[in-house]
């Protein structure tokens, strides 16, 4: 429960956090914000990093002269890039094993078949959509992978995704994260960059569930 309300109160305040942080240890910080993008983005069981809060305070910081802003962009961009390639490549070494899996109560291989048939078909377009999206962003590399989506294909994606969502939303922290407002509601501001992408994907998936169980006529 500790762990727990420790990781809650980080990800409401990184912030704070990270403004002490690089109080007391410098440029060290850099080396830890690679090391929370990496693992959020190339490690499937660490989803609840702070992946979009902590780009915007890191660019809000950098419009305070407390970080260097190309440094950021570029050391946070590898990350976001080597992570997912990191994921993918743990996918891809289990899809072999999955595709040799019969049905059973947990697992439907003519399901698992579409997934690999949707990645081919979206599957660019989902990588890049899932880096605005929490928890899906971590899962998203690690099923292209099992689904076996090329490595060509996906590496595109991942770089032009990559690209987007750090340079997107640490350039928005930049300009607007030391608005005084912003400053004020932070913790509201973060809490909507978690839910809001969340409800949309919880209703994609109810969509897709609906009309998977509509009969056909």
């Amino acid at each position: 429960m500790e762990l727990i309300a420790f990781l809650i109160d980080f990800i409401l305040h990184v912030d704070k956090h990270l403004e002490a942080f690089v109080t007391s240890y410098g440029a060290w910080v850099y080396a830890l914000l690679f090391l929370i993008i990496f693992v959020e983005t190339g490690v499937v069981v660490m989803p609840f990093l702070p992946g979009d809060s902590l780009l915007f305070v890191v660019g809000a910081m950098c419009g305070v002269g407390l970080m260097n802003y190309p440094l950021s962009v570029g050391l946070l961009f590898a990350a976001a890039v080597l992570g997912n390639q990191s994921n993918y490549t743990i996918g891809r070494y289990f899809g072999p094993k999955v595709f040799q899996w019969e049905d059973s109560k947990f697992f439907n291989k003519k399901a698992f078949n579409q997934a690999h048939e949707f990645y081919e078909r979206y599957g660019g377009i989902t990588i890049v959509a899932a880096r605005f999206m929490p928890f899906l962003r971590t899962f998203a590399p690690f099923v292209a992978g099992v689904s076996q989506m090329t490595r060509s294909k996906f590496t595109l994606y991942d770089v032009g995704g990559g690209a987007l969502w750090v340079g997107g939303i640490v350039t928005i922290g930049y300009f607007f994260g030391n608005i005084p407002f912003v400053k004020t509601h932070l913790d509201k501001i973060i809490w909507a960059m978690i839910l809001i992408p969340g409800v949309f994907v919880l209703y994609g998936a109810w969509k897709t569930s609906r009309s998977t169980r509509q009969p056909a006529r």
